[in-house]
C-alpha cells in the first residue's frame, strides 16, 4: 500500500502554549532554561512537563520512570490549552515508553505540532502509524544545535509560524549520490532507530512510494553499513520513491559513509542525496513527515532540494 499523507496540526500564533516534554535521556536544568527563553522571544507560552527535569531512580540515561515520561506526554497532547509538544532532548528511551501511550486517546485528540529528533524516531514513527499524524524532525529545546545556531533556529521558528516560506529544503553543500528526481511522502528519521524499531509490534512493514529521511550520529561506517543491511534485508526499503539523507555527525570520514551509502542505497534504483541538512550536525533544517514532497538530484551537480508540495502546517 502507498504511503498516504498525514493528517497536519494548525500552524503556531503568538501566545501560542507549547509543552516541553522529555520522553528520552534526562535533561540538563540550564540548557532548557535557555531554550524556554527562546521560546518566549519567539512570543510563545512553553510550559515545562511536571517530570521533565527527573531522573529515573536506578537508570541514569533516563528522564524519569517510563511511566512518567508517558504520562507527561498524553497528558500534554490530551490537555486541549496546549498547540504544540516540544522534545526538550533525545538521547535514550522512547522505546521503553511508546506502549505506554493510550493512541486512541492521542487520536481521539486530534494532530498537534510535535518536534524532535534522535530518539524521538521511535514517537515520529508512532504518531504516523498510531495516529496518522504528521510531526516535524526538528531540533529540540534543550540541545547545543537549538541553542547556539541561529539558522537551525530560524528554520524552526519559520516552519512553526510561516510554514510556506520553507517549502524549499536543502544546502548548498547536499551531494546527489544516486541523480533523479522523485516524489512521495516523507517519513523516517534516525537510521539505527528505524532498524531497532522494525520487527516490533505495530513498526512499519512497507513504505512503498515513501521519500525515506534519515540520519545518524557516531555510527562507524561499519555499523551503518549493518544498519542499512538490515533495513534491507527484512524488506523496509522495498518500493521506496527515494532517499533523502542528512548529517552523519561522529559517524566517520565523509568518502567513508558515503561509501556505505553509495553500497547500500545504490541499488534500490532509486535517486539518493545526501548531506541535505538536517539531524545531528551543526545545523538541524526542520523537515516535515508525513507530507508530499519532491526530492530533486540533479546529474549535472546542480543544487538538490527537497520540495514539500504543501505548507508543513495548517
Amino acid at each position: 500500500m502507498t504511503l498516504e499523507p498525514l493528517a497536519r496540526p494548525a500552524r503556531l500564533r503568538p501566545g501560542a502554549r507549547v509543552a516541553v516534554v522529555a520522553p528520552s535521556g534526562p535533561v540538563p536544568a540550564d540548557r532548557l532554561e535557555r531554550g524556554l527563553d527562546l521560546l518566549r522571544g519567539w512570543d510563545l507560552d512553553p510550559v515545562v512537563a511536571p517530570h521533565a527535569l527527573e531522573r529515573h531512580p536506578d537508570l541514569d540515561h533516563l528522564a524519569g520512570t517510563d511511566e512518567h515520561r508517558a504520562r507527561d506526554l498524553q497528558e500534554a497532547w490530551c490537555d486541549p490549552s496546549v498547540d504544540a509538544v516540544l522534545c526538550a532532548r533525545g538521547g535514550y528511551g522512547a522505546h521503553r515508553m511508546v506502549d505506554l501511550l493510550d493512541w486512541s486517546a492521542i487520536r481521539a485528540a486530534g494532530p498537534k505540532v510535535f518536534v524532535g529528533y534522535s530518539d524521538i524516531t521511535v514517537l515520529h514513527e508512532a504518531f504516523a502509524l498510531r495516529a496518522g499524524f504528521s510531526t516535524l524532525h526538528g531540533p529540540m529545546v534543550a540541545t547545543d544545535v537549538f541553542l547556539k545556531d541561529t539558522d537551525t533556529q530560524e528554520a524552526l521558528r519559520s516552519t512553526l509560524f510561516e510554514p510556506e516560506s520553507v517549502r524549499i529544503l536543502g544546502l548548498d553543500a547536499a551531494v546527489a549520490l544516486v541523480p533523479g528526481a522523485a516524489r512521495g511522502v516523507t517519513y523516517g528519521g534516525c537510521a539505527s532507530l528505524l532498524a531497532a524499531d522494525a520487527g516490533t509490534p505495530r513498526a512499519r512493514t512497507s513504505a512503498r512510494g515513501g521519500l525515506l529521511v534519515i540520519e545518524d550520529t557516531g555510527e562507524d561506517p561499519y555499523r551503518l553499513d549493518g544498519i542499512l543491511t538490515r533495513l534491507l534485508r527484512i524488506g523496509a526499503l522495498d518500493s521506496i520513491a527515494g532517499v533523502v539523507c542528512g548529517s552523519w555527525e561522529a559517524c566517520g570520514p565523509a568518502e567513508g559513509v558515503r561509501a556505505v551509502l553509495a553500497d547500500r542505497l545504490g541499488g534500490l534504483g532509486v535517486p539518493v542525496v545526501d548531506e541535505l541538512g538536517f539531524g545531528h550536525g551543526p545545523s538541524a533544517l526542520t523537515v516535515p513527515l508525513g507530507v508530499p514532497a519532491v526530492l530533486d538530484a540533479p546529474a549535472d551537480g546542480g543544487r538538490c532540494t527537497l520540495t514539500v508540495q504543501v505548507p508543513a502546517l495548517l
